[in-house]
């Protein structure tokens, strides 16, 4: 079974929502501005997610929608509050020019799927649908029928989404042995 935050479809792994974009260098204090750093939890999180780039953002974001957004998403600090906030917020994944190195590891560790793709960032617009398949890492664009390319994610990156992160992977690895 896919992770959570797939379950938008039938197809395990298949994720489909409305996009919000974002630019370049959105930085961690962007998505989780520094004063809600005192609790880690992603309810409370996700109502501050991305409000410093959008105050409207946490009141009007849904699940399953979709952060599309410019080069070195998630720069800044390596918090991992700032994954947290997002998939707590219900963002099912976030599709980038780039990452920062530590926001992609710190992404997949908190069990956030991303994936990198310049030419879809380059065309969506916000509100478009975009269905994504993450095993392949096909984005067609609903809204306007073109299909973009991205790096498919590497299996054992896959099996820490389907687990819910790391931590969710190593206890269910403890667990089986």
């Amino acid at each position: 079974m896919g992770c959570a935050c797939c379950h938008t479809s039938k197809k395990a792994n298949v994720l489909s929502g409305r996009t919000w974009i974002f630019g370049d260098d959105v930085d961690t204090d962007a998505i989780i501005p520094a004063r809600y750093l005192n609790t880690s939890d992603p309810k409370e999180l996700a109502f501050h997610c991305m409000e410093d780039a959008d105050p409207t953002f946490p009141s009007k974001v849904q699940p399953g929608d979709i952060i599309v957004a410019g080069k070195n998403f998630g720069c800044g600090s390596s918090r991992e509050h700032a994954p947290i906030a997002i998939k707590g917020a219900g963002v099912a994944c976030v599709v980038a020019k780039s990452f920062a190195r530590i926001f992609y590891r710190n992404a997949f560790n908190m069990g956030l799927p991303i994936l990198e793709c310049p030419q879809a960032v380059e065309d969506v617009k916000e509100g478009d649908q975009l269905e994504i398949d993450l095993g392949s890492g096909t984005i067609q664009n609903l809204s306007t029928g073109q299909t973009y390319q991205a790096q498919p994610i590497p299996p054992f990156m896959m099996e820490l989404l389907e687990a819910g992160g790391l931590m969710a992977y190593v206890k269910k690895r403890v667990q089986a042995a």
